[in-house]
């Protein structure tokens, strides 16, 4: 979409929000971007891009909790693709690859990426 990719921003925003006005657990609710996904010949969708978002911010957030912010939560915008509101269904924010004709779901490499992250508790 052309927006900038800036997870120092997530980690400046979380550090005033300490600073200035709270100690409750925060929970990141969504986080995510839109990129070109294009499904391949074998209905694979190799979004590199949505697997460096994710992984940039997580490794900011890692860096947050080390130093006792005490991040409880984060939830990855969007499990599957979907209606934006600005943009219709011409952008792809999800993990998850839906072909708006037959309804099918395919897993992008993202969410495979991701599934792991979470499996083992590790961004690496």
């Amino acid at each position: 979409m052309g927006w900038e990719i800036y997870p120092e921003g997530l980690y400046d925003i979380i550090v005033r929000l300490r600073k200035e006005y709270t100690r409750l657990p925060i929970y990141i609710t969504e986080n995510g971007a839109a990129f070109d996904d294009v499904l391949s010949e074998k209905k694979r969708i190799n979004d590199v891009e949505r697997i460096n978002y994710i992984k940039s911010h997580l490794i900011k957030i890692a860096e947050l909790n080390q130093q006792g912010a005490y991040i409880r939560g984060y939830y990855l915008w969007s499990l599957m693709d979907n209606f934006e509101w600005a943009y219709g269904y011409s952008k792809r924010f999800g993990t998850v690859y839906v072909d708006f004709k037959t309804q099918e779901r395919i897993l992008k490499d993202s969410a495979l990426w991701y599934k792991n992250v979470i499996k083992n508790r590790s961004i690496e």
